[in-house]
């Protein structure tokens, strides 16, 4: 195991000045750069600090998550609420508490869950908050830390077979929306992959793709714009439970019956809200088997020690249900 000497040599600061900063002392009068450039270099080097030794040990493990770059910050992550039952079903030994992580403000976590893309400021954020990461969604080439890989245009290209293939429709379309405050890029990633999906599977009419805001408001707008435009499509993917929220009171105004008069397939990220049609078609994009995964891989690296880094990839997954 890396000592703090050896850390101090490779930072060119002093041991005592290594060991407050990986402790996080926040009196340190120490400049930023010095602050990352110890972090990383413990991190290179494995260096488990003693309160890093001690959560191996400890009853209760906090994880946080970190999910501003795929969740509005006025909005609240509902999923985390019932992740301790994919625990308690994982192993009734391990007591964890999840926490959603503050950009602004610092912490103190056992292992992180970092969904989506993060600036090199925001990577050495969250490597000073823990040692323990499991991105989501990012694809790090350099396999510095633990990844999943999601497998986004797998759901998207099942549903568009479904529809177009086995039911048969004639035309599909898009309703959904994008957010952007600062650096903060919500559902451009997304559209970019749907619309390519649509392009390569040859079901793509840009009349038929409708981009607003996420909220219900913008989607009860949309759904009115495509309906008063005179083709509306026969079958459309909701980007989301609020937009979908929105866009289906606007049919339901205007006399249109689901799946008789339109089809629908609502696309389920992480979850902010309770869905109101639990039993509606949906590509669902972080299906349990996501948080399991990601469960697995930091309580490996925090109670058993594990050092060695892994890339796994997996599917998201079209569920059919009765909206289409």
């Amino acid at each position: 195991m890396a000592t703090i000497k050896e850390i101090s040599k490779l930072a060119g600061v002093s041991a005592a000045a290594v060991s407050r900063v990986l402790n996080q002392d926040d009196t340190i009068a120490v400049s930023p750069e010095v602050k990352k450039r110890i972090f990383k270099i413990a991190h290179e080097l494995k260096y488990v600090p003693p309160r890093m030794r001690h959560a191996q040990k400890k009853k209760e493990i906090v994880i946080g998550v970190a999910d501003w770059h795929i969740i509005r910050t006025d909005r609240t992550n509902i999923r985390l609420s019932s992740l301790d039952l994919i625990v308690k079903s994982m192993s009734g030994k391990q007591e964890v508490k999840f926490c959603r992580l503050d950009k602004n403000q610092p912490g103190q976590y056992d292992g992180i869950m970092a969904f989506g893309v993060f600036s090199q400021e925001e990577m050495e954020f969250l490597r000073m908050q823990s040692y323990n990461i499991v991105f989501i969604n990012s694809d790090p080439k350099n396999y510095e830390y633990d990844s999943i890989v999601m497998d986004f245009t797998k759901g998207i290209n099942e549903m568009l077979d479904y529809l177009m293939v086995r039911k048969k429709y004639r035309s599909v379309g898009f309703i959904g929306g994008l957010y952007e405050e600062g650096q903060v890029k919500i559902g451009y990633r997304r559209l970019e992959g749907i619309r390519d999906s649509f392009i390569e599977s040859g079901y793509y009419a840009e009349e038929n793709f409708y981009i607003g805001e996420i909220s219900r408001e913008s989607g009860y707008e949309l759904a009115k714009k495509a309906i008063l435009s005179g083709h509306l499509p026969e079958a459309v993917l909701l980007g989301s439970e609020e937009v979908a929220e929105g866009a289906l009171e606007a049919f339901q105004d205007a006399g249109l019956r689901v799946p008789k008069d339109i089809a629908v397939v609502i696309y389920k990220d992480i979850e902010t809200i309770e869905s109101k049609w639990p039993t509606y078609t949906k590509v669902r994009m972080f299906p349990d088997i996501v948080w399991q995964t990601a469960i697995k891989l930091l309580l490996e690296q925090i109670t058993e020690g594990r050092k060695d880094n892994m890339t796994i990839y997996l599917p998201t997954k079209l569920e059919v249900g009765d909206s289409a």
